[in-house]
């Protein structure tokens, strides 16, 4: 083996060699484990997000494979219609083009191209991470197999009443000129005005003021809502207004929905460009009048002064009109939320458009079934609240995008705008008797990309037909995914897997939580705080990292301060740490569905973790390659070995169960321990004596050389599911040497803690030789004294069992303790003034006479009591200060805290230290 770990040196081989050999494929006779990975956007990059996710779904993957599970991650990547089409058009675009100049064809054939050219960056990032999916099965949701199960659902849908087409509310996107779904809509507070404005009453009596956010929809407005108790405005209710600018009366109508404490009890109702409005204008039967175009300019239902104008300009005209009209009662600074396009950036209007639906209702009845009675199983468990809330809520589903990449809707129109639905046009000129003399036109709009993805878990398998893929892995086992698409994947997968195979898609979903930075902020571009996977493997220097952060951003002073932060965040960029530093450091983090905070001291520790291991591996090769290491029937084993054995034991079971139970961070922890605290710090340095004693006979030495590369072999396995490079990388140089043949790890099966037996015996005797080395390290080192003088230690009031464990293992503790003498000390004998530390009832005594100089250590010690108590001051006068608390950013505060805490317990340990030596 290579004297140092280097990552990059292993890793890009290891996985060419796994797809080389197929080993990633579906094999054996157990029984079966599907997970379906959800599938990325085509045009998407690898983020934390994926990399998290992805290294759960991984771990889950090889844990499987290796129990002998019939094992299959189906991979494959979703069309992303809006994001795709966006991509393809700006390429246009800086040509001077549009996909109009094109034709919906050739342009189809575009993104095609682009597609087969640019579109597989992402599957090239999930090699990087290792992840072993088996890539002879990809799909695409555009792809033959997928569009026939689109076309098939669409169908058997709208053939039993559940699609239909009608008018409804929709989010619009005024640049994409389509609906877009909820998920794609963000909303962020921006600094906006509250506008008052007056409504004449129809009698001329008076008028009630109303307050709105967007004064252009008012063109709009169809009522006047009141609450039905609001004593102010009883005896309005039932008679009208006059819409100013308009001039049209619309009724005052009673309606629980408003709140009579908010601002003056009266609520203009615009049911064509509001959702909650739209809701009311349902329960009253009010008139939808839609004022706004596909671009969001006023159209011909408004009055003519304002017919084309932008949305933004009309507002500026309708305001200064009502101004002039003295109907404008004031403007207020209010902080709003803006919806705001994913794509386009542009604030999204509740428009009034024909689309096409999907009947919720119906489908979520035994969706909701499903989960209530345990065929479908939300870890944690308390998610499942939030999947009724909305599933119990649940609205009819605008399944049209007016976009041309994407499953495009099999309906077709004939010149009177009848509607026929079919699989293909063929299909639908027979199923109606249609001739060819009968013009038909496919509708132009295409299916959300949600649609195809809520088919994935059957539709990758090869449905509609009864393939073997689908009989096997279908159920599929867990879904691992985070919590913001438990509605719009989650749930409609359930729905479309109940409704169209008679099963759960899956039996459980794993919903991890959100990957954060170090100070617990989302990660955003705007922050500047957002980390690469990749860059975290390969290390990226801090000009590219400066460069790659503020590319792009519109705002100046927004680049400025985060190439600052960056700067001083990375001062020498990011350094390579590896694949399986970077999955380690995921899965130790991975409390059940709580956010993580990804912080680059748990990676680099984690480096630090694999470079553990690999030098471990190298102590145990030297010491067993080319030597005889097979198993030595009838020989004992020495204590050692089996104290050992019995802690892997344990260990195996902790990380069964922790993984069983999607606690990998449990699981994590337990390996972690195992391998840097009990066979690295003591198995490997307590066998050097045993191996290097001649006085042992060579079976006895051969017995413990079997055990050291037996155990390494085994942890390898164990660790195997969490960083697969450095396991196999190892594996294929201990296997020969532990007697095991294989083509690779993933193929060997999960250690079983039943095959290395507890044994309470030999943990007993080794606790007691580490508690007895551990004492005298801490005397030396509170005392100061140099690792490598040998000392003389004393036992005292030791009982029996104590004598007789010296007695075995008296060698074993002066070397690894560095002692010069070990003296029993009998009850009659007198103790030396010494430094103590106690080993349950048994005292352990260092005589400190000639070891230490007294003086000189009171005056360090002394001295660095001040040093500390000087930095206590000052952080306790900060913190004091109100100014600072209040001002100073809370994780500024919180670490100045930690640091007070910190140097206190410091100082007391040095106090405890300076009374001991004083008192000699």
């Amino acid at each position: 083996m290579d004297k140092t770990y280097q990552p990059e040196a292993i890793e890009r081989n290891w996985y060419e060699t796994w797809e080389r050999d197929g080993v990633f494929a579906p094999q054996g006779d157990g029984k079966p484990y599907c997970i379906m990975i959800p599938p990325p956007n085509v045009t998407g990059t690898l983020h934390m997000g994926h990399a998290f996710q992805d290294t759960l779904m991984d771990a889950l993957i090889r844990y499987h494979r290796m129990a002998g599970d019939n094992t299959l991650w189906q991979v494959g990547t979703d069309h992303a219609g809006i994001a795709t089409q966006m991509v393809v058009e700006r390429q246009l675009a800086a040509d001077g083009k549009t996909r109009h100049d094109l034709g919906r064809e050739a342009f189809i054939d575009r993104v095609w191209q682009w597609k087969q050219e640019s579109g597989n960056s992402i599957t090239r990032q999930l090699r990087r991470m290792g992840a072993s999916l088996d890539w002879s099965r990809e799909r695409f949701t555009m792809d033959e197999g997928l569009s026939d199960a689109v076309h098939e659902v669409f169908v058997r849908l709208y053939d039993e009443g559940l699609i239909y087409r009608g008018k409804r509310l929709v989010n619009w996107d005024p640049v994409l000129h389509t609906a877009v779904s909820d998920l794609e809509v963000i909303s962020e507070e921006e600094a906006g005005h509250l506008w008052h404005m007056r409504y004449p009453l129809a009698d001329g009596s008076g008028h009630l003021t109303v307050a709105t956010t967007r004064p252009e929809t008012m063109l709009g407005d169809t009522a006047v809502a009141v609450h039905p108790e609001d004593k102010r405005y009883r005896h309005l209710i039932g008679k009208e207004v006059m819409l100013p600018l308009a001039d049209r009366p619309i009724p005052i109508i009673a309606d629980d929905y408003v709140d009579p404490a908010f601002g003056t009890g009266c609520v203009k109702i615009t049911p064509a460009h509001d959702f909650n409005d739209y809701a009311m204008g349902q329960r009253h039967n009010l008139p939808m009048i839609n004022i706004l175009t596909i671009d969001a300019k006023i159209n011909d239902e408004a009055p003519t002064a304002y017919r084309g104008l932008d949305r933004y300009e009309a507002r500026k005209r309708v305001v200064a009109d009502l101004e002039a009209l003295g109907l404008l009662a004031g403007i207020d600074d209010h902080k709003l939320m803006v919806p705001r396009g994913d794509r386009s950036g542009t604030v999204i209007e509740p428009l009034l458009t024909d689309q096409w639906f999907v009947k919720a209702e119906p489908l979520a009845k035994p969706a909701i079934e499903a989960v209530e009675n345990g065929s479908i199983r939300f870890v944690p468990d308390n998610w499942k609240n939030t999947y009724f809330e909305w599933m119990r809520n649940i609205q009819d589903w605008c399944i049209s995008r007016q976009i041309w990449w994407g499953h495009r809707i099999p309906a077709w129109y004939d010149a009177d705008g009848a509607v026929y639905v079919g699989r293909n046009e063929a299909e639908v000129r027979a199923k109606h008797g249609l001739g060819d003399d009968v013009a038909l036109e496919q509708d132009n709009d295409v299916l959300d990309t949600w649609f195809s993805s809520a088919l994935w878990p059957f539709s990758t398998l090869g449905w509609p037909e009864e393939t073997p893929e689908l009989n096997t892995f279908y159920p599929t086992s867990v879904l691992v995914t985070g919590f913001d698409i438990i509605f719009f994947w989650i749930a409609r997968m359930i729905m479309m897997g109940l409704k169209f195979t008679g099963e759960v898609p899956f039996h459980e979903v794993y919903i991890h939580g959100l990957v954060r930075d170090a100070h617990g902020q989302k990660m955003s571009k705007s922050k500047g705080n957002v980390l690469d996977p990749i860059d975290l493997i390969d290390g990226i220097e801090l000009e590219a990292l400066v460069d790659k952060r503020s590319r792009g951003l519109m705002q100046p002073e927004m680049a400025k301060k985060i190439i600052a932060t960056t700067k001083a965040d990375f001062p020498d960029g990011i350094p390579a740490f590896g694949t399986d530093a970077l999955r380690f450091t995921f899965a130790a983090l991975a409390s059940t569905g709580r956010d993580i905070k990804f912080d680059l001291n748990r990676i680099q520790g984690y480096r630090n973790f694999c470079n553990k291991l690999w030098n471990a591996a190298r102590y145990v090769l030297m010491n067993c390659e080319g030597q005889n290491t097979a198993a030595v029937p009838g020989e004992p084993l020495h204590v050692i070995d089996r104290w050992i054995r019995s802690r892997l034991a344990q260990t195996i079971a902790t990380v069964r169960q922790s993984v069983e139970t999607y606690r990998f961070d449990l699981g994590a922890q337990a390996i972690y321990e195992f391998t840097w605290n009990e066979y690295c710090d003591w198995y490997l340095e307590l066998t050097k004596p045993l191996l290097s004693d001649e006085s042992r006979s060579d079976a006895a030495r051969q017995a413990t050389r079997n055990n050291l590369v037996g155990v390494l072999e085994t942890l390898l396995r164990l660790a195997h599911p969490l960083i697969p490079f450095i396991t196999e990388e190892i594996w294929q140089r201990a296997a020969p040497t532990a007697g095991i043949e294989g083509k690779s790890i993933m193929l060997q099966p999960y250690p079983d803690a039943a095959d290395w037996a507890v044994d309470a015996s030999a943990e007993a005797e080794l606790a007691w030789i580490m508690e007895c080395i551990v004492g005298v390290r801490k005397i030396r080192s509170g005392m100061n004294i140099a690792p490598g003088k040998p000392l003389p230690l004393y036992l005292q009031q030791g009982s029996t069992e104590d004598l007789a464990r010296l007695k075995s293992h008296e060698e074993l503790l002066t070397r690894l303790a560095r002692l010069e003498s070990i003296h029993w000390l009998e009850a009659s004998e007198a103790a030396p003034e010494a430094a103590t530390a106690m080993v349950g009832e048994m005292r352990l005594l260092i005589p400190l006479a000639g070891l230490i100089d007294k003086d000189a250590e009171i005056a360090r010690l002394t001295k660095e009591i001040e040093r500390i108590s000087k930095g206590m001051e000052g952080s306790e006068k900060k913190l004091a200060n109100a100014n600072y608390v209040d001002r100073a950013p809370a994780d500024v505060v919180a670490k100045e805290r930690e640091r007070l805490a910190e140097m206190r317990t410091t100082r007391q340990g040095l106090e405890e230290q300076l009374a001991k030596i004083e008192a000699l």
